[in-house]
């Protein structure tokens, strides 16, 4: 038994000293195509440079019926209500998630091609769209005068590095009962911002379940917000 033993290690020993160590690096490039729909609404006064709120929606809308895009948020307030800005609203494709890049590339093609103030962008969405915002938001922190996320999951990243964020003016809603998007990711990450960001307020709704986004999106109360802010 003995000599099995340091047989075996004398065989490890020779194998791990036996290594060889290189390095390198490499460099190369991984491009995709993708295809998003989107409507674009346009203020009645397009002669001066105007803001653009882009809304993404959630999990429900998902597709490439391009009405569903009405059923929650901006594009539904707009029905009965005038706003004086831009608001764009992509379609998430049915079997996608939001990324980060595409909607990037997206909004800077509507902004090029329309008299959009780029120092007034704001971004907002619900549930899924929400995740969404925060993630865009986090890429691409200096694109945003302000950000509206509505019952959205938190990803990691977000969450670690969140004073990305500090100069972004905020305001986050949750509804205390939701049982899809757990209210403590937006509680969670509410406390972390506080810590950097000086502009940024919770609203929790005690008896709202996951659609809290209802009571905002039809009110005046958060568009006037929103295109109150301008860029740092």
């Amino acid at each position: 038994m003995k000599i099995t033993v340091k047989f075996f290690f004398l065989t490890l020993s020779l194998y791990c000293w036996g290594q060889t160590e290189t390095t390198g690096s490499i460099t190369s490039e991984i491009t995709h195509q993708f295809e998003l729909n989107y409507i674009l609404s346009k203020p009645q006064n397009q002669q001066e440079k105007m803001p653009l709120i882009v809304f993404l929606h959630g999990s429900g809308e998902k597709g490439n019926d391009l009405e569903k895009l009405k059923i929650h948020g901006p594009l539904k307030y707009l029905k009965t209500h005038p706003l004086e800005a831009y608001v764009l609203a992509p379609q998430c494709p049915e079997n996608n998630y939001w990324d980060s890049e595409e909607l990037y590339l997206l909004i800077k093609k509507v902004v090029a091609e329309n008299n959009i103030n780029p120092n007034r962008i704001y971004l907002t969405g619900l549930s899924m769209g929400a995740w969404g915002a925060w993630n865009l938001a986090y890429a691409h922190p200096e694109m945003f005068a302000a950000l509206v996320p509505i019952a959205g999951f938190v990803d990691r990243v977000p969450m670690i590095e969140n004073c990305k964020l500090a100069q972004i003016p905020i305001r986050i809603y949750h509804g205390l009962l939701d049982n899809v998007v757990d209210v403590h990711y937006s509680i969670n990450i509410f406390k972390k911002l506080k810590e950097c960001n000086k502009d940024i307020k919770l609203h929790i709704f005690d008896d709202a379940w996951h659609d809290s986004w209802t009571r905002v999106y039809d009110n005046p109360e958060i568009y006037n917000w929103m295109l109150s802010q301008q860029k740092k």
